[in-house]
């Protein structure tokens, strides 16, 4: 694997860098409700900082789909920055107009200029070729720091890269290398799924399964493989599309033996009543909405034997009190044994969150940014972002 890394530019200094990040945080009435995106970030911008180049800071918030909408406003995203870094950081509200051309005119080194949400373009969503070309003339540099977004082609992350030598950042770069651990993993691997959607996590355990040594199943993504070994799953989370997808990536019960289902469940009844269930005696009227302490149990047991452990999708419904212990148990499992001997990487965003409810974010040995990228990547889907910068 080759990537071009902005570490291999020879000098910088007096140079403008374009550079693409993934700063897409949660905000509630304009503030941030988490910066962990922005800080992830940092390590490249203070990078290019160092060397004196100047910066135009792109990202996309939100999906205001081509329209202008203040609530989306990257503002919020560019002062708060400003009080993380020791350098001026100016607010660019307008595209190609003669205040932007000025501002970018007269910017100096080691000056970051951060421009309003690409998405309000409806060139960005498009892969529009004049909109790269637009945003291209900007900047003598490229580089590209939001791995998160690079599975999809979008003018700022792939057609940009035609007309400006491109560069990865930092923490793309740090992204790829934790992946391909991954992806060459020392054995045995154990990899956790969870969540909603099969769909999307179909390429993955494509690719993943015949890696690893145990594949651990939890939330929806369990539902859809019990209802397909017959098991009742009630009212619980199901995806109708589930059954043919996992009898073609499985035609044979040994072609599947590497899965591992859950032993129990915790339901919510008819009544509202919350029970720990043998996944036997669920009924018609149950939804499950967590694994049971049995499973749990069970999986301590893999994580033990894991010398690489990749975690994508939370065990359940943990948002809610009632339903949250197993995915915080399977947080502290995976933290436990990658702070030791085991390499362990966790990515997506509720994944992230649920870590973070743990309180073992700082023992894992790399956390992705990214949730559909990381899925695409592992699942060697197309990546046109990082086209002419990563290659094998």
């Amino acid at each position: 694997m080759k990537i071009k890394s902005l570490k291999q530019i020879k000098s910088l200094k007096g140079k403008r860098v374009f550079l693409r990040v993934d700063f897409n945080v949660p905000l509630k009435e304009g503030k941030i409700k988490d910066d962990y995106k922005i800080k992830a970030g940092l390590k490249t911008i203070e990078f290019l900082l160092k060397k004196q180049a100047t910066l135009i800071i792109a990202t996309h918030l939100g999906s205001p789909n081509g329209k202008i909408d203040q609530q989306l406003s990257t503002k919020p995203l560019a002062l708060h920055l400003k009080k993380l870094i020791k350098a001026p950081v100016v607010f660019v509200p307008e595209y190609f107009s003669p205040k932007m051309e000025k501002l970018i005119a007269n910017a100096k080194p080691k000056e970051i200029l951060f421009l309003e949400n690409l998405r309000f373009n409806p060139g960005e969503l498009t892969d529009d070729i004049k909109f790269a070309q637009a945003l291209s003339k900007l900047a003598d540099i490229y580089v590209n720091d939001a791995f998160a977004v690079s599975h999809r082609a979008q003018a700022s992350v792939s057609k940009i890269k035609k007309y400006l030598p491109a560069y990865a950042g930092l923490l793309l770069e740090d992204e790829v290398i934790a992946l391909n651990k991954v992806l060459k993993p020392k054995k045995p691997l154990v990899t956790v799924m969870g969540g909603a959607k099969i769909s999307t996590k179909a390429p993955i355990i494509k690719n993943l399964y015949p890696k690893s040594n145990f594949l651990l199943l939890g939330g929806g993504l369990a539902n859809n493989f019990l209802k397909f070994y017959k098991y009742e799953i009630g009212r619980s989370l199901f995806d109708k599309d589930s059954l043919v997808i996992i009898k073609k990536m499985f035609p044979t019960l040994k072609s599947a033996k590497k899965i591992v289902l859950p032993l129990d469940v915790i339901v919510q009844t008819k009544t509202k009543k919350v029970l720990a269930k043998k996944i036997t005696a669920v009924t018609k009227t149950d939804i499950i909405f967590d694994i049971g302490p049995e499973t749990i149990a069970l999986y301590a047991t893999y994580f033990k034997k894991a010398q690489t452990i990749v975690w994508n999708g939370p065990m359940g419904k943990f948002e809610e009190v009632a339903y949250k212990n197993g995915t915080l148990a399977i947080a502290r499992l995976v933290a436990s044994r990658a702070s030791g001997p085991a390499f362990g990487l966790v990515g997506g965003g509720e994944t992230i969150e649920a870590l973070k409810m743990s309180g073992m974010m700082e023992y894992v040995d790399f956390i992705s940014t990214a949730g559909g990228a990381m899925l695409s990547y592992l699942g060697k889907e197309k990546m046109p972002g990082l086209t002419g910068i990563v290659s094998k």
